[in-house]
């Protein structure tokens, strides 16, 4: 089995101004033990106007923390009042993007369609997605789960050549077990984990999907980390409300050593 080196990457969602992004980024920077980012990889992925700023951070501090958007446009440039491309994310330094997400696809009506053209976008400009899937409690009830996410990883990848997808990142959310007060055990989680991974394999090769991360995205915290983390097919977590403040999220981390 391939040893895959895991990612901690935190989303911080629609929060922090900049001045609060370079407070928090350099809490992260301060705590952060430079020899830990070389067994893990870690990112943030502020929002758009604080990208510049966080970068600027860790380059000052020669820390090893990347930077990731929230979202990207697929078009290169045009007129589309409010979006972001790719080249613009390229410049500021940005190593990942999320697409995909949840909050993305259920407020704002991301489709499988749309993920796919961005996921193709950022592999051609070289930044790795985190291309997010996951249910919703009526689908997880109904038992049809494991299908249902099959189908938005295969959308996700379409017309996506093997030697392009190495490089990206599932992230797999149960949308049922954020906020509800139902949690997903380590061994729901695994099970759907190695269902993706299973349909990569299917998609790109066995030897492709094993080099392929695949996080868990359902409110990874401190207290659940490092069970979560001991799963064969976890890979890391993207973080949401522990990566808001830093020592939650650097417990995080040091539970992926």
């Amino acid at each position: 089995m391939t040893k895959r080196k895991p990612l901690i990457a935190g989303n911080w969602k629609m929060n922090n101004t900049v001045s609060e992004a370079v407070v928090l980024a350099q809490e992260i920077s301060n705590g952060c033990e430079k020899d830990w980012t070389e067994l893990v990889d870690v990112c943030v992925c502020p929002p758009s106007v604080d990208l510049k700023a966080v970068r600027g951070v860790f380059l000052f501090d020669r820390m090893k923390v990347a930077v990731g958007a929230q979202n990207v446009y697929y078009e290169p440039k045009g007129a589309f009042t409010g979006e972001i491309s790719v080249d613009m994310l390229s410049e500021i330094g940005c190593e990942y993007c999320i697409i995909g997400h949840s909050e993305r696809r259920e407020l704002f009506g991301e489709t499988n369609e749309g993920v796919n053209l961005k996921a193709k976008a950022l592999i051609a400009g070289r930044i790795k997605p985190i291309v997010c899937v996951g249910e919703s409690l009526a689908v997880r009830d109904e038992g049809a789960y494991l299908d249902y996410v099959r189908v938005q990883v295969r959308a996700a990848f379409a017309g996506i050549e093997a030697s392009e997808a190495a490089e990206a990142v599932v992230a797999y959310e149960p949308i049922w077990a954020i906020g509800t007060g139902r949690t997903a055990t380590p061994e729901q989680a695994e099970e759907v984990c190695a269902a993706i991974r299973a349909t990569l394999a299917e998609l790109f090769g066995a030897e492709v999907a094993e080099g392929m991360r695949v996080l868990y995205g359902g409110s990874m915290n401190e207290g659940n980390a490092e069970l979560l983390l001991a799963m064969p097919d976890i890979d890391g977590g993207l973080i949401g409300g522990a990566s808001l403040k830093a020592g939650s999220f650097l417990t995080i981390v040091k539970a992926a050593l």
